[in-house]
């Protein structure tokens, strides 16, 4: 390879922008209240339910009916699955781009989407908070808003895609937080059974079952005063969900076994790569808590659309490796990186053990192997690797299952929403969101 080239190499004598301009936008409709406006900033719901951001007094709407969310160039609109639609120019729309000024209907609500001129956006000032590495204006954005929310006890939720890091954006966002002193302990919601998982999060008595041969504190316990962060909460079984409702509410626990109450003093933060809200929507996850969950939503950005990073991030895992000139940095730019930062983690530690022209073979294999051709033996991200935590492992093999299953539907049936839910017994929601989560 040839030597980094200056316009390769991260110039931190460079000067950071301090703002980044973002289109404004506001929601305006009319109902029994009279006229009615919302400024539009990230994703919000809009429905029935008294919890959503955009309430509608219309008995058509449903409780969690629509969502929006504002981007650099226009508004999003996703139906979440309503029972009435929503509607634009007399269509019915699962999802649409609003990149001028436009109207649409739910129930019998007309609401207007109307744009404003671009405004300053506040940037972190460096390129790094904690451990969380990020020059690209998604990342200081996100830097940005994660100190602001640090400051408040309300409770957080993380979204993003696997392997974006959302657990390094809670662990810095509890050591931004007045709760730094104190214990930062993680439940992976996903990775423990049911009738384990609530002795896991609440304690138990001695006796409580079988195996319990002394009295346990658990992780919501053993977190007091600091922060309880729940992995992949959309996973939490619908019987646990109440039962982590009520501790929210009331700010106590109750060990199995025992009828006492203990106090707690907490700041849950959560976080998913699945679709809460159309799972709410569909009856998979219970809309109060919800509700009590996502007071506080961070979005983490995908890895495709930091590119910026890479140099930087590469830079980190690297360390002392290969010199990256510009045509090997064009590859890396152009690869979808579906499984995120985990994935160019992965490839850092191929370029250390097998060099970079072997690592970058492999990559360009993915990219250019058609969907049904596995990777060779020995180069198979999917083989079973008892060195891997099995977490990762499992979001490996769910990304493959999911990705590999909708392209053998799409050959079947074509590219069809409506079709592939049939097919595949799912929601057509739920769908939509695999079709843009695998880029299909």
């Amino acid at each position: 390879m040839t030597p980094t080239s200056p316009h390769t190499e991260l110039d931190r004598s460079l000067p950071l922008n301090l703002t980044r301009l973002r289109r404004g936008a506001t929601l305006g409709w009319k109902d029994t209240r009279g006229p009615q406006s919302f400024p539009l900033a990230g994703k919000v719901v809009l429905g029935a339910a008294e919890g959503v951001k955009v309430p509608l007094a219309d008995p058509r709407v449903s409780r969690l009916h629509a969502e929006l969310e504002l981007d650099d160039g226009g508004v999003w609109l996703r139906d979440l699955g309503s029972s009435n639609g929503t509607w634009v120019d007399g269509l019915r729309v699962e999802r649409v781009r609003f990149e001028q000024s436009g109207h649409f209907r739910v129930g019998a609500t007309e609401l207007t989407i109307t744009f404003s001129e671009p405004a300053k956006v506040a940037l972190w000032p460096e390129d790094r908070l904690g451990a969380l590495l990020g020059r690209s204006e998604p990342m200081r954005e996100l830097f940005m808003q994660l100190t602001r929310v640090a400051g408040s006890d309300a409770a957080v939720s993380i979204h993003g895609e696997t392997g974006t890091g959302k657990e390094l954006v809670a662990s810095e966002l509890h050591a931004a937080s007045r709760r730094s002193a104190k214990p930062f302990v993680v439940v992976d919601c996903a990775s423990l059974p049911e009738n384990l998982l609530e002795a896991e999060l609440f304690g138990h008595a001695r006796g409580a079952f079988t195996g319990a041969v002394a009295a346990r504190v658990g992780s919501i316990e053993a977190a007091e005063g600091g922060t309880v962060f729940l992995d992949e909460v959309g996973e939490l079984p619908l019987a646990m969900q109440p039962k982590l409702l009520r501790v929210l509410e009331s700010k106590t626990v109750r060990r199995v076994g025992e009828t006492a109450q203990t106090p707690v003093d907490v700041r849950f933060v959560s976080a998913t790569h699945r679709d809460l809200e159309a799972m709410v929507a569909q009856g998979q996850f219970r809309e109060d808590l919800f509700f009590r969950l996502t007071v506080l939503p961070l979005q983490v950005p995908p890895l495709r659309e930091r590119a910026d990073d890479l140099p930087l991030l590469l830079g980190h895992f690297l360390k002392d490796g290969p010199a990256l000139d510009d045509a090997t940095l064009a590859t890396l730019r152009a690869h979808r990186w579906p499984g995120n930062v985990r994935e160019l983690k992965s490839f850092a530690e191929r370029v250390s053990a097998l060099g970079l022209d072997r690592a970058l073979g492999m990559l360009k294999g993915v990219d250019a192997a058609p969907p049904a051709v596995a990777a060779p033996a020995g180069d198979n991200p999917l083989a079973v690797d008892p060195s891997v935590p099995f977490k990762v492992l499992r979001e490996r093999w769910t990304d493959h299952l999911e990705r590999e299953y909708v392209r053998a539907l799409i050959s079947k049936v074509g590219r069809n929403a409506g079709a592939i839910a049939d097919a595949a017994g799912l929601d057509r929601s739920y769908v939509n969101r695999l079709l843009r989560k695998h880029e299909l």
